[in-house]
């Protein structure tokens, strides 16, 4: 039992949109990721998703609205509900979600991480 320090894991990697495994606990990943440019629209089929930001302004969009959220601040997407995340600027976020959450839920492609590296 050591503490992890998010800013010290964040400066051991540079590319976006491939999330690093920093905890684990109750079946649930902790993820840290850098986010810059457009994700891919997807949904997951069974895992509600928290994306907490640590630093800078990540925009969700979703079909029929689009939610800002700001460092200090979290959104639960529901499992099911199809989603994008869009980073104007490099942002710094902490994830929650089950071990079986595919980055990319129900689509496949360049983005795409099958086994996430753990810190």
């Amino acid at each position: 039992m050591q503490p992890v320090n998010l800013a010290g894991k964040l400066t051991q990697f540079d590319d976006y949109w491939s999330p690093r495994i920093v905890g684990e606990l109750n079946g649930q990943h902790v993820k840290l990721a850098k986010l810059k440019g457009e994700f891919v629209w997807h949904h997951h089929e069974a895992e509600d998703e928290l994306f907490y930001v640590i630093k800078g302004t990540l925009v969700i969009e979703f079909r029929d609205k689009s939610v800002t959220i700001n460092a200090g601040e979290f959104i639960i997407v529901p499992r099911g509900v199809e989603h994008r995340p869009i980073a104007a600027e490099e942002v710094h976020v902490m994830l929650f979600e089950p071990v079986t959450t595919l980055n990319t839920g129900n689509v496949r492609g360049d983005l795409t991480v099958d086994h996430p590296e753990a810190l």
